[in-house]
């Protein structure tokens, strides 16, 4: 079998990090971990050709030479991953699909034309796939309720990837998430059990990366790579003896939730084990929001005091925040606003609460007819208006969006909440730079810098310059991740005029110039009462 794997395009959106991409001479931010999992999955005498669409796209010579086309996607991929689809059954090909997008919405790859639907999570579902062509079938949908032990998982193919096309490499160690928040598909997708690798096994993982030659950064990219604590300290404990016989290859990224805060053992073996950055999933600083999202982890211990706690363990910290929840009250998006401008996160991720189907907030919309139409599914994009009636205006709702958006991204508040956010961290190891770039890549970068940053923009010429001189003076080991940061803020600022021109085609005016007195209404839970 000539099986071609492909990797549908990203548009552009707050991760794709298109500028600082362009100006860092890469093609993409981290390397697609299911897919590459899922070819290590198919029989070793089958032929691969392996193609991530966002680094380079496949020839018609792979078009013609493959017998089965096989894809994988999340929402945000929605209009390449139908389009393949299609263009696939055109040529005659045979199409299997799986991932977060199809296992959730399955109807939209069956309507496209795909012949088997490889759902859930493939250790259970792609035997059963490759059993049916054994048979000689030629369509199904195979799905397991059963969640696979990740210790068998095998070791993801990362020598498919274009390897130095890539900001970071990606590994997994957990799955599932022990929380309950409302509108969030991981609990549905894998489950709220943690199930984590054996240490040897990710350990395995990283040596083989270490061997192809990969060194920089790497993305854990477990959705709460906390969840078993037990198991994960275990994993550290084990991972910071070989990051040092190593010279500490890798610097570390992952995801995890606030109550991180709350062990100062893990904080410590995190810092020890070269973990450098943070994604938390904040959401709102507003207590009665974080109830009713049943995000109650986060109402526990103050969250300014648990980014303090995080910043002086030696993290640095991304966050993500939501607009929209039920009962939220006017003035959200300032509150989150002046919380960030507090914790100084550079980059916080604002978005507008959606439905994602299975999720208990989709059940509970449903019920309460408060979907605008239930085949209107999320984009996964950020700046995409809700699916479903909020209980608050959405004129109100998208204004605060795309005000905060406005504010938070304007170039000199940024490079300040960069720098501040450096000095705010405080046991880092003074022997070794907390971000690697490879030579080539880290001299480009900072070139193309110093002449958008530091040269070609008045407004934050003075700026670039000052702050450069107090990283290099009082914090000269995290000047890595700072010029990280500062190159990022290219991307952010193209992003924040994209969402507000996004986000006016879909009101058919700009919430920034147009009074919400004067803004045509729609319907809200309170307009229908």
């Amino acid at each position: 079998m000539k099986a071609l794997l492909l990797y549908p395009k990203f548009p552009q959106s707050f991760w794709s990090y298109d500028r600082f991409m362009e100006i860092a001479g890469l093609k993409a931010t981290i390397p697609p971990l299911g897919i590459i999992t899922v070819a290590a999955l198919l029989p070793q005498d089958w032929e691969i050709r392996f193609r991530d669409r966002n680094v380079g796209c496949e020839t018609e010579a792979d078009w013609e030479w493959c017998d089965l086309v096989i894809l994988s996607a999340m929402y945000v991929q929605k209009p390449d991953f139908l389009a393949l689809i299609q263009k696939a059954v055109r040529l005659g090909k045979t199409v299997a699909v799986g991932g977060p997008y199809p296992t959730s919405i399955p109807q939209d790859a069956l309507n496209a034309g795909a012949n088997f639907l490889i759902l859930d999570e493939g250790e259970m579902t792609i035997p059963q796939f490759l059993e049916a062509l054994s048979q000689g079938e030629t369509q199904g949908v195979f799905r397991s309720l059963e969640k696979p032990d990740v210790t068998q998982s095998p070791m993801p193919r990362f020598d498919l990837l274009k390897r130095d096309a890539y900001f970071m490499m990606a590994m997994q160690f957990s799955r599932g998430c022990p929380f309950n928040c409302e509108f969030c598909d991981i609990i549905s997708l894998y489950g709220r059990k943690p199930r984590t690798k054996e240490p040897s096994q990710a350990l395995a993982e990283l040596q083989y990366l270490y061997d192809l030659g990969w060194r920089g950064s790497l993305f854990i990219v477990d959705d709460n790579f906390i969840g078993n604590q037990r198991n994960v300290k275990r994993f550290l404990r084990e991972l910071i003896p070989w990051m040092k016989q190593r010279n500490y290859p890798f610097t570390f990224f992952t995801e995890a939730s606030v109550n991180l805060a709350e062990d100062e053992e893990l904080l410590q073996l995190m810092g020890e084990a070269g973990f450098s950055s943070v994604f938390l999933g904040i959401e709102t600083p507003d207590q009665d929001s974080l109830q009713v999202t049943r995000k109650l982890q986060n109402t526990r211990n103050p969250l300014v005091e648990a980014c303090h706690k995080i910043n002086d363990a030696g993290l640095l910290i991304h966050a993500g925040f939501i607009i929209g929840f039920d009962g939220e009250r006017s003035g959200a998006g300032d509150r989150i606003q002046t919380f960030v401008e507090q914790t100084n996160i550079p980059q916080p991720m604002l978005g507008i609460l959606q439905a994602p189907p299975n999720t208990a907030l989709w059940e509970r919309l449903k019920q309460e007819e408060r979907l605008m139409d239930e085949y209107n599914h999320p984009t996964g994009d950020q700046n995409t208006l809700m699916n479903f009636i909020p209980t608050r205006p959405i004129e109100e709702i998208a204004r605060e969006y795309v005000q905060g958006m406005w504010t938070l991204y304007e170039p000199q508040r940024y490079l300040k909440r960069c720098l501040q956010q450096c000095l705010n961290i405080r046991s880092v190891r003074s022997d070794r730079q907390t971000m690697q770039f490879p030579l080539d890549k880290g001299l480009r970068l900072v070139a193309q810098l110093i002449w958008h940053q530091g040269i070609r923009r008045p407004e934050i010429r003075g700026q670039f310059w000052r702050q450069l001189w107090i990283i290099l003076s009082q914090k000269p080991q995290l000047l890595n991740i700072y010029l990280g940061l500062c190159a990022a803020g290219e991307h952010f600022w193209e992003y924040r005029v994209l969402a507000r021109e996004r986000i006016t085609q879909q009101l058919g005016y700009d919430p920034l110039e147009t009074p919400v007195e004067l803004a045509p209404e729609r319907e809200s839970v309170l307009s229908r009462s």
